[in-house]
């Protein structure tokens, strides 16, 4: 039986550095470990099962106090750095494609609302929120924004590009830019490529009443590969976290797994 939960010698060795440590010292019992915190965190993201459910005696903890560990965890930005250290060694064994990047957005289900939620345009008005997505050209998650469901996507084009983390791993300053930036007609607005060559990325951007530039469809797939990638964690294809920086919290985990799978040469 496959277990993805359960994090192998080479993955802790990257994650324990990052962990702010604990009081030597500290009244009440003793914290799980945050190894198998660390655990139970996968096991909800992967299964979609509420904190509640967490079941004790896997040995991960209860469910809240996994929920507190990984909120302590974000606030001091652990999930981000490693979804960085992960993006540079990557990019050091030249398996980052910065010729070009590649946006689009996705919706979910926000079954308890909270930030970043409205209603949603494909799901009849129901509350959901939606997720931004830029990714290299092979596929691999850049940055993710999660807003309301109401959004437009091309709102949040300069945020995304913006939002790349300086990636190191090479001779050199960190990269952080695409040559090109690839997206569908959603993305049409001159404001944004004027901005975007501002930044020396050439926009290739379908524009709306005109034929879809051609072949732009099948350097664009990988973009909606690595949103479905990135929803098969079962956490994340239905919103449940009222809080968003918890929810943001598990996609920076998602976003930092699909890059070690890639890493190891396994199929994400």
């Amino acid at each position: 039986m496959s277990r993805p939960w359960i994090v192998d010698d080479a993955l802790w060795a990257v994650i324990e550095p990052l962990l702010p440590k604990w009081p030597e010292r500290s009244p009440g019992p003793r914290p799980v470990d945050d190894r198998r915190c660390l655990q139970g965190i996968l096991f909800v993201l992967y299964t979609g099962i509420t904190w509640q459910q967490l079941p004790l005696e896997l040995g991960f903890g209860s469910g809240q106090t996994c929920w507190r560990r990984l909120g302590r965890w974000q606030e001091a930005g652990v999930l981000d750095q490693l979804h960085r250290i992960l993006l540079a060694e990557l990019n050091a064994a030249g398996k980052i494609d910065w010729t070009r990047a590649c946006v689009d957005a996705s919706h979910v289900k926000a079954k308890k609302g909270g930030e970043a939620t409205g209603p949603s345009p494909v799901d009849r008005g129901k509350t959901g929120s939606k997720h931004h997505l830029i990714c290299d050209g092979n596929g691999t998650p850049l940055k993710v924004i999660t807003t309301a469901a109401n959004v437009n996507d091309v709102t949040r084009n300069l945020a995304l590009v913006d939002g790349i983390p300086p990636v190191a791993g090479r001779v050199g300053h960190p990269r952080k830019r695409p040559d090109a930036l690839l997206g569908d007609k959603g993305y049409d607005s001159d404001t944004n490529r004027r901005e975007l060559r501002k930044r020396r990325i050439l926009p290739v951007i379908s524009r709306k009443g005109s034929p879809n530039i051609e072949g732009l469809g099948k350097l664009r797939y990988v973009v909606e590969q690595t949103l479905a990638l990135l929803h098969q964690f079962k956490r994340l294809a239905v919103r449940w976290e009222r809080r968003l920086d918890l929810h943001n919290a598990l996609v920076s985990l998602a976003s930092g797994l699909i890059c070690w799978r890639r890493l190891k040469h396994r199929t994400p």
